[in-house]
């Protein structure tokens, strides 16, 4: 079972620090432009197959959870006018800083899953958990308008469950294909087809 690199906490951590400012004045922004807390916690499945708290800024209204489904496709309701900024900006996965110095995840890695679509007794689900989860990897930037793939599959007549299941399972799949050969190398050019990748999507919204 693969651990948290030492390099990836300690990267975090001073990314953190540098980035304290930015995620004071988005936390205020949160605060100041919808009811409820500027973080939002949830559980998710990590190494091992063990639950951890997941830090995120809020990108939805409160109480978002015992409103509608799990999944959430672009056009939700529930997304706040600022959590669509977060959104499509990835700045509401930066307190996610916090759980790779807790040595929770990974700087990349397949993203961390609910525990409602996880089954450790699938051959896939279990070798995907011998790794710890990331902030990024392949299938992130691969299906980094995940949301609007969602959206076509739900207005096409697909189930929201079912169309985020088989999503699931196919970046799952480019995922582990992925981290069965990651070095620290791969790793640092997945961290900048990230960030090509999020800056591309601002460039586009603001085309």
């Amino acid at each position: 079972m693969k651990r948290v690199r030492p390099l990836d906490r300690v990267v975090a951590a001073i990314a953190l620090i540098v980035l304290a400012p930015l995620m004071i004045a988005i936390a205020i922004v949160v605060r100041s432009t919808s009811r409820g807390p500027a973080w939002h916690r949830s559980i998710r499945v990590g190494l091992g197959g063990l639950p951890f708290t997941l830090y995120k800024f809020r990108s939805m209204v409160a109480g978002a959870d015992a409103s509608g489904t799990r999944v959430t496709a672009a056009g939700d309701p529930r997304i706040t006018r600022v959590g669509r900024v977060l959104r499509k900006s990835k700045l509401d996965e930066l307190p996610q800083l916090v759980n790779v110095v807790r040595g929770e995840m990974g700087l990349v890695g397949s993203r961390p899953e609910d525990p409602a679509y996880v089954d450790l007794d699938d051959p896939l689900h279990a070798e995907l958990y011998t790794y710890p989860p990331g902030i990024t990897g392949p299938a992130s930037v691969a299906y980094r308008h995940e949301e609007d793939v969602l959206a076509e599959r739900v207005a096409s007549g697909c189930e929201h469950e079912a169309a985020y299941r088989d999503l699931a399972r196919t970046k799952m799949e480019i995922d582990l294909a992925y981290l069965r050969d990651r070095t620290v190398r791969s790793d640092l050019g997945m961290l900048a087809k990230t960030v090509v990748s999020v800056a591309g999507r601002r460039a586009g919204a603001a085309g």
